[in-house]
């Protein structure tokens, strides 16, 4: 089969390389699966650079998360077990870590509906304790992370507000459902906060950033707010003041949605399903901004390390849009 290596780690478009490799083999409680669609997250960026807090050895095939097809027909999401990673055509899974395909999305859609959405929903409904009428400000707000939590936050009847870099970007957020777009770079991220909520500031934050974008969210967040630390795309780490936190009296909440699946995976399957009740209602659909060939993995996977894209990036492995 076609799959794509990292034998060294750096940027995505200089290290993997696509390569004819056996099938993997699978393990006890593991399952084969066909490549259906792989989506492109940012830890598949990480993980070409060695900064992921998962690293495989060296050589491994990216993609966290896919949608695939079971040898008994079965249409699945699941994560599959690094080294080898969804950018193949073939990968092997925990059998007890498949989910079923929600019907009402095709092959692209559905393998976004998974880290992305489900990250969302614990952030937003399980660690934030998002109520209805309260206001959600989304950083990164045209990207794949931005475009769920948009929806997710929408669908629980709070009030979003968009935070996108340039005015591409806001264009790309504007038809998502926000209920106000900032552009960071021409706007007053705490101003036009502070003015759409009449001065209250936003309930809840929710940060895949980090960087600046957490610094100007603590200037703005709500008494009793609650910002929820997802990563850190831009490379910088915030330093929280905590003595900031007691006099404004609001949260900084951590979300690794990883260790649901062995700490709590039940949680993860009860997410799911709601996931796939929220997708058969309309009220949540994956944002697929571009659907590529294999041969196209290395210069997607660079694009999503680059910031440059919008929505969710997907790799089909028959170059055939599903």
């Amino acid at each position: 089969m076609q799959a794509w290596r990292v034998h060294r780690n750096g940027e995505p478009s200089e290290v993997m390389r696509l390569e004819e490799t056996d099938r993997p083999t699978p393990g006890d409680g593991q399952v084969l699966i066909e490549v259906l669609a792989a989506n492109i997250n940012f830890p598949d960026a990480l993980l070409c650079r060695g900064q992921y807090q998962v690293r495989p050895p060296l050589p491994f095939t990216p993609g966290v998360e896919i949608c695939g097809r079971t040898a008994d027909g079965r249409r699945v999401l699941t994560t599959p077990a690094l080294p080898n990673g969804g950018f193949a055509e073939y990968v092997v899974a925990d059998e007890a870590a498949l989910l079923p395909a929600p019907d009402t999305l095709d092959d692209a859609e559905a393998a976004a509906l998974h880290i992305g959405y489900q990250t969302g929903w614990f952030g937003l409904h399980r660690r934030a304790h998002l109520r209805a009428g309260e206001t959600l400000l989304v950083h990164a707000a045209a990207g794949g992370v931005g475009s769920a939590a948009v929806q997710l936050g929408k669908a629980a009847g709070a009030t979003v507000i968009g935070v996108v870099g340039g005015p591409d970007k806001a264009r790309t957020a504007a038809g998502l459902g926000y209920d106000l777009v900032i552009d960071r770079h021409s706007e007053d991220i705490v101003a036009a906060v502070k003015e759409a909520t009449g001065g209250r500031g936003a309930d809840v934050v929710y940060d895949p950033v980090g960087g600046d974008a957490y610094a100007k969210s603590v200037k703005c967040v709500a008494f009793e707010g609650r910002v929820i630390v997802v990563g850190f795309a831009c490379g910088v780490i915030p330093t929280p003041a905590l003595n900031h936190a007691l006099v404004k009296n609001y949260s900084i909440v951590g979300l690794h949605w990883g260790l649901y699946n062995t700490k709590d995976p039940a949680a993860v399957r009860a997410c799911h399903d709601e996931l796939t009740r929220l997708a058969a209602q309309g009220a949540i659909k994956p944002l697929i901004s571009e659907r590529v060939g294999l041969a196209g993995a290395a210069v997607a996977v660079q694009r999503v390390a680059d910031g440059t894209s919008t929505g969710r990036l997907v790799v089909l492995p028959s170059g055939a849009a599903r």
